[in-house]
Order: structure tokens, then C-alpha cells, then sequence
């Protein structure tokens, strides 16, 4: 749609009307408040901002949704990050005593970029993405979404496109907020499997018996692997893919068997084949190294994760609904049920939304008001209105199905709390 291409050079006037009139900061304030179970939750969360020429403000804090939309109206940001719950109010840091200004509280979060995967995808690199290496993010997903709720029991998991090349998780449960940075650590350890740089040439190596969520995490790689590996990454199709393939098998079978079966054998799933049969001889003999093929598929496959940014409760994760200045495509929410279909070239970009905002609606009839008391009610729900007339609508239904979630859960944190005051 030529209208609606994404020109960078528009930012500047796009942002105004994105946050007068599209931003939801009814649901953002709902999310962030949680229920106001916590007294100063809000008040107390950082918020950084981005602005134009790439000026930074940290310490940004609002004691309410109203103070909030505010100053974000006046001030525009390119980028929203979010950061943790503090002690003091943030904006106040200045006057508290050194060292009793504290991060205390933040969702568990997990940055997933596809810059980390340059060295086992050949179709884009860098800050370039495509429907290809897209199937990496889906494989992300599903990997860490059952691990985090089955292995760890959280429920309340909000993914989100980054706007470029990644995907962000918060998890919101209580329980995760409260994670000391000690307990981040050790739940991302235990999802991370490829380690090590550039530098090294086995990423990912497997001991016996090998643990429970590393075979769960298998049989989703496995799901993927022959259409994204084989086809669409062609790895074992081209000379300079198919040598990294076998820099990772074991030298004394592929110095006896596979180089010889490979040449006269071109067909990729075949050569999978012989390469998984080569694994299961290997198994029976019971030796070191028997377990390659599935350090292939993960090293080829598994989620790569930014420690540092789980581990840190005082690390800033870039907001959803923020705007990504390059691309011009809003931060939003995947719906899971959706996340085969999900498409992050369908993401709306600001132009467009915006555009959306413009186009008459048949048969809408402008709502007088009659007096100044009813006229902010009137603003609220024309804003309702706007972004609910763009391609912004689903993704802010699905963020409200989201917090309809969470909302269960702290509403039986504040019966069991006024359960408690009247034992008094």
C-alpha cells in the first residue's frame, strides 16, 4: 500500500497523533498498575525515554495514568523503555540517600534478537530479517513458552515483536516480579543451551542422560527442522553450509562414512538420514559424542538468548507499543493461537495507522457534546474509537484478553488481603 510506506523523515509529525489518539494507555496503565495490589507500584516504576536525536531520559516516573499520557504527549518519545519497580519514586532519585535507592520488582523478561543467529542462518544477516529466519523466532516461542509454564509453573506470559528483528517475553506472574537476580540467573541458565562466540565451533554439547526439558525443547526443533534447516537454510545443499554441518560430526565417522555417502548422494533429506544413522551406529557403541545430530538441530535451531537481560531486575526492555524508528512498525503483542500465521511484515507501521485514522467510516455520525463535563468522557471514548478503526485494533484486543488474565490473579491477591484484615 503506497500510502501507507513508512518514511523516517515523517516520524517527528506521526508520534504526536500516535500518542494523542492510538496509544491504549487505558490497558498500558491497567498492566503496569496491577491492580494496585502494591501500594507506589506504579509510582515507583521506571520509565526511560528515547527522544529525538537520539536524547535519553532515564528516571522517568508518573504517579498516574492521566500524569503518564501526559507527558508522553509532550514529549514524543522514538522509543519507550520499561525498568523496575524502585524503592523511592524514580524521578525523585536525586534526593534519596545514597545506596537506599533500589531496584526491587520487575517482570522476568527474555530478549530474543536475530542478529545472534547470523552464523546458522545464509538467507539475511544482521539487522535483516525475512519469512525464512522468521520460523527461528516461532521455534523461540514455543521452546520457552512450555518451558516457562511447565517447567517453571508461570501463566501470565506476554510476547511481543520488538518492531525489527526480535521478540521480547515478560513474564507478569507475582512470583516472577520477585525473582532476586540470583533466581533470574538460574532460570536462564536453565534455558540457555548454545554457548560460547563467534569463535567457537561447537555451541552446544550434550551429556547423558540427557535432561527432560532438552528433549521436550527437541521434539519442537524437530517439528521445524526439515522445512527451515534443509529447505529453506539449505545447509546441507551447498558446499559452504554443508562444511559447518560437518566441522560439528565426529572426525572418525566422517572421515570413514558420511564424506563418501554424501557424493553420491545430493538429496538433503537423505542426507539427514545418513547422518541420523550414523548418530544411532554411534549410539549403540555407546561412545563420546553419540548424541551430534540432536547438537546439530540445536545448535541450528534452539533460542539464543541475552542473559543479561533476564538476569538484571534494573535492566530497561524496550515497551510494547513503543514505535521502532527504522522500521516504523509498532511494538505489539503475538497472540499465540496466532503464531503460526503471525507475520512481522504485517505488523501496521505508524503511516499507516495513522492513515487508517482518516478514512470516513460509513454511516459514523460525530458525537456532539454538550458541556465541558462531559467532553473528557467524549475524548476517552473517541480514542477507543480511533485506534479501534486501524489495524492497531486486534493487537490491543488481544493485550486486553492478556490483562483480563492477570487481572484474575491480583483480584484474589486483594480478597485474600481484605480476607485478612477482617480477622481482625
Amino acid at each position: 500500500m503506497p500510502v501507507s510506506d513508512y518514511d523516517q523523515a515523517s516520524l517527528p509529525d506521526l508520534l504526536p497523533l500516535y500518542y494523542r489518539r492510538l496509544f491504549p494507555f487505558a490497558q498500558y496503565y491497567r498492566w503496569l498498575h496491577y491492580g494496585g495490589v502494591h501500594k507506589n507500584y506504579f509510582q515507583n516504576r521506571e520509565f526511560s525515554f528515547t527522544l529525538k536525536d537520539d536524547i535519553y531520559v532515564r528516571y522517568q516516573s508518573f504517579t498516574t495514568q492521566s500524569e503518564l499520557e501526559k507527558e508522553m504527549q509532550k514529549m514524543n518519545p522514538y522509543k519507550i523503555d520499561i525498568g523496575a519497580v524502585y524503592s523511592h519514586r524514580p524521578n525523585q532519585h536525586n534526593t534519596v540517600k545514597s545506596g537506599s535507592f533500589q531496584a526491587l520488582e520487575k517482570e522476568l523478561v527474555f530478549d530474543i534478537d536475530m542478529t545472534d543467529y547470523d552464523d546458522v542462518r545464509s538467507c539475511c544477516s544482521a539487522a535483516d530479517i525475512c519469512s525464512k529466519c522468521w520460523t527461528l523466532m516461532t521455534i523461540a516461542i514455543r521452546i520457552l513458552d512450555r518451558a516457562l509454564r511447565e517447567d517453571f509453573g508461570f501463566q501470565h506470559l506476554l510476547w511481543v515483536y520488538s518492531g525489527r528483528r526480535g521478540i521480547h517475553c515478560w513474564v507478569c506472574d507475582e512470583a516472577a516480579r520477585k525473582l532476586s537476580v540470583t533466581a533470574r540467573s538460574a532460570v536462564a541458565e536453565y534455558l540457555s543451551l548454545v554457548k560460547g562466540g563467534e569463535e567457537t565451533l561447537k555451541k552446544v554439547i550434550l551429556s547423558d542422560p540427557i535432561h527432560p526439558f532438552i528433549k521436550e525443547s527437541l521434539l519442537v526443533v524437530e517439528r521445524y527442522f526439515t522445512r527451515y534447516a534443509l529447505h529453506d537454510q539449505e545447509i546441507l545443499s551447498r558446499k559452504e553450509t554443508l562444511d559447518k554441518v560437518l566441522a560439528l560430526v565426529p572426525e572418525d565417522i566422517l572421515l570413514k562414512e558420511l564424506q563418501q555417502d554424501f557424493q553420491n548422494e545430493k538429496k538433503p533429506e537423505i542426507r539427514w538420514k545418513l547422518i541420523k544413522d550414523q548418530a544411532l551406529k554411534k549410539q549403540a557403541t555407546n561412545k563420546k559424542g553419540h548424541h551430534f545430530e540432536k547438537e546439530i538441530m540445536l545448535q541450528y535451531c534452539y533460542p539464543r538468548l541475552d542473559v543479561n537481560v533476564s538476569k538484571g531486575v534494573n535492566h530497561l526492555l524496550k515497551s510494547p507499543f513503543s514505535v521502532h524508528p527504522k522500521t516504523g512498525r509498532i511494538s505489539v503483542p503475538i497472540d499465540l493461537k496466532e503464531l503460526e500465521k503471525f507475520d512481522p511484515f504485517a505488523v501496521p507501521t505508524i503511516s499507516l495507522i495513522c492513515e487508517e485514522l482518516d478514512r470516513p467510516i460509513p454511516g459514523e455520525v460525530e458525537e456532539k457534546v454538550d458541556d465541558k463535563e462531559n467532553e473528557k468522557d467524549a475524548t476517552e471514548r473517541r480514542k477507543i474509537r480511533d485506534y479501534k478503526r486501524t489495524s492497531l485494533a486486534k493487537y490491543v484486543k488481544y493485550f486486553d484478553q492478556f490483562l483480563d488474565g492477570v487481572a484474575r490473579s491480583w483480584k484474589g491477591e486483594l480478597l485474600r488481603k481484605s480476607d485478612l484484615q477482617k480477622e481482625f
